[in-house]
């Protein structure tokens, strides 16, 4: 399946969020795996890391009262805690349709 953002196809990961936020190079003190995750890592892992990235993000809030960038990289920031991998995503929806839940 090829995956395409306002015309142009996207090969990777990376690719897809550069044309879907619009970015021709990553931000640039935004750790994308400390907010996203890496593919098998632990519970315990995924729990301590999720722990800091919410107090980076507390932080990068409090400093974006002040200045506009900062608040732009927040905004970034929690957009990436509530995205899911596509890989992880399509993963689950191939083991419930394995299992018989999918409609």
């Amino acid at each position: 399946m090829r995956t395409f953002v306002a015309g142009k196809q996207a090969l990777v990961a990376a690719e897809f969020v550069e044309l879907a936020y619009g970015f021709d190079e990553l931000p640039t003190g935004i750790d994308r795996e400390l907010f996203i995750g890496v593919p098998g890592e632990s519970s315990e892992d995924r729990a301590a890391r999720e722990t800091v990235a919410r107090e980076v993000l507390d932080d990068l809030r409090e400093r974006g009262e002040a200045d506009e960038v900062t608040a732009y990289d927040a905004i970034y920031a929690e957009a990436l805690m509530h995205t899911v991998p596509l890989l992880r995503s399509s993963d689950r929806v191939l083991r419930s349709f394995r299992k018989g839940d999918a409609a």
